[in-house]
């Protein structure tokens, strides 16, 4: 039969545009039970984008039974919570109550929505003495909000005990992953195996273990099955590109995240790799098309506003770069990119005297290597300072040699967690001298090993030094944290470290360690 008479048109009529859009909205817009039906097989393809959408088409025609509205509450609600909709799915479980829907399921994901609004201890109450293996999961991850990392893991140990879960061994395979107990993340990936050995969490899961065990191959065909098993998802394709470009392949890194960014555009862990490979790329001017619709809400001080300011740079406008690493390293002094850039940036608007001060803090330090004391001795000499003598001395020497090879194993050593040998090494870099970001290495290496007096020592010292550096302010408060000393003090110093640099991360989870104890 004819398209156009099964359609219901006379043969030969032109289907425009317009007409067509009206065919697709009578076909599905008035008939709830496909938009739930479409609904419930793309929440099993966990298509959870398309989930949610269709959910609330159903939902929002008020023509469906009683049941099929809690049903349907129900899986939108999961649906926002798997997209880290916290907000979202607060409002649909209060609607979903509203409804009569209720019992300890939609309990615990009442607490998975707190969880993802910034709420652990309300998501703790909200768990209250419910011993089901997902409500054991969902208080790991509120011990963790709370850096609490031993209640999370007796949490984990639990609920492994209480039952099956596949979520649940997903988290608690991350977390020894981050705690480096591989042997026992695989343990726990086998049991992921035998639940769900398809999964997209199965895969995942075995990638980023094969990646921290050296096995590259192996993980990336971990992600190339969960490409092909789940192509709506981006997850893999982010992971799979990362792989590739830890592994060189930087054109087929731009490959993958070119088709995570076509499913999902909007994505900012999609669009920080597209810039991110841009700029290794060098394609500075895909960088700026890239972030110039963003430049308004960009912060100076991420990666993705770093990146903006030297394509800026890069691309002939030194000017409005100096304005944006001027800014980052107002509100981030510790960073030495910000530094670095800022000095590049004034350079390139024929200001050397102030591109030679602003580089100073890095290349006077005993860490200082080629790239910051060539920028120094080029400011030094377009300046005529007399520093440029020295620096070139400096550069020439054996003994910076000699201090770039400690610099760079006691590096390496705080990377393999070998704390004894980074406390030679950088113990053997200060000599009689005093850097506050060595002192500082060697307060980190100390307090990891355990030495508690000694890296308070360190962290004080560094601390003197520069007494405003949120890094220095953070290591003197962390130290006296894991001592398990001065706990006022320690909660001081941690709050002056965030107050100083409030958007980072660490600095944050390590206050709400201090204020939990």
């Amino acid at each position: 039969m004819h398209r156009h008479a099964r359609a219901g048109l006379p043969r030969g009529a032109l289907i425009t545009p317009a007409l067509a859009l009206a065919l697709v909205l009578a076909g599905c817009g008035d008939n709830p039970a496909a938009h739930a039906a479409k609904a419930r097989n793309a929440f099993a393809a966990q298509d959870f984008v398309t989930a949610r959408m269709e959910a609330l088409s159903a939902l929002d025609s008020g023509k469906l039974p009683a049941a099929d509205t809690q049903a349907l509450l129900r899986l939108l609600a999961r649906a926002q919570l798997q997209m880290g909709d916290g907000d979202g799915a607060q409002a649909t479980l209060t609607r979903l109550e509203d409804a009569g829907g209720g019992g300890p399921a939609v309990n615990r994901m009442k607490a998975e929505a707190a969880l993802l609004r910034g709420l652990p201890r309300q998501a703790l109450s909200l768990l209250g003495q419910d011993g089901d293996a997902d409500a054991w999961r969902l208080r790991a991850a509120a011990h963790q909000a709370l850096g609490d990392n031993a209640q999370a893991l007796s949490a984990f140990r639990q609920g492994m005990a209480a039952g099956d879960n596949v979520q649940l061994a997903r988290d608690y395979a991350r977390f020894l992953i981050t705690a480096e107990d591989f042997a026992g993340a695989d343990q726990v990936l086998a049991v992921m195996q035998r639940l769900d050995p398809k999964g997209l969490d199965t895969a995942m899961v075995e990638g980023a273990l094969r990646i921290r065990q050296g096995q590259l191959d192996a993980a990336g065909a971990a992600y190339d099955r969960a490409i092909a098993a789940y192509p709506r998802r981006i997850e893999p394709l982010i992971e799979r590109a990362n792989l590739a470009d830890m592994q060189s392949q930087l054109d087929r890194a731009i490959g993958l995240i070119g088709k995570a960014a076509r499913l999902a555009p909007g994505d900012s862990r999609v669009l920080d790799l597209q810039v991110q490979f841009a700029s290794e790329k060098g394609d500075w001017e895909k960088v700026r098309q890239l972030l110039a619709p963003h430049e308004v809400d960009l912060d100076p001080r991420t990666p993705n506003g770093l990146t903006y300011a030297e394509a800026l740079l890069r691309l002939g406008h030194p000017e409005q770069a100096r304005v944006i690493f001027a800014r980052a390293l107002l509100l981030s002094p510790q960073n030495p990119y910000s530094r670095m850039m800022l000095a590049e940036a004034q350079l390139a608007t024929d200001d050397p005297g102030t591109a030679l001060r602003t580089v100073q803090p890095l290349s006077d330090s005993l860490l200082a290597g080629q790239r910051e004391l060539d920028l120094a001795l080029r400011a030094a000499r377009a300046a005529g300072d007399p520093s440029a003598d020295a620096l070139a001395a400096r550069l020439r020497s054996g003994q910076w040699q000699q201090d770039q090879r400690l610099a760079a194993d006691g590096q390496a050593a705080l990377g393999r967690r070998d704390w004894a040998a980074a406390i030679t090494a950088y113990t053997a870099l200060l000599g009689n001298g005093s850097d506050p970001e060595v002192l500082k290495r060697l307060a980190v290496a100390y307090t990891s090993a355990g030495r508690h007096q000694e890296a308070i020592a360190y962290a004080d010292r560094a601390l003197a030094q520069a007494p405003r550096d949120p890094d220095m302010l953070h290591i003197a408060g962390l130290v006296r944290l894991n001592a398990g000393q001065d706990m006022a003090a320690a909660q001081h110093l941690l709050r002056r470290a965030v107050d100083a640099d409030p958007a980072n991360r660490l600095f944050r989870a390590d206050l709400a360690r201090a204020q939990a104890r």
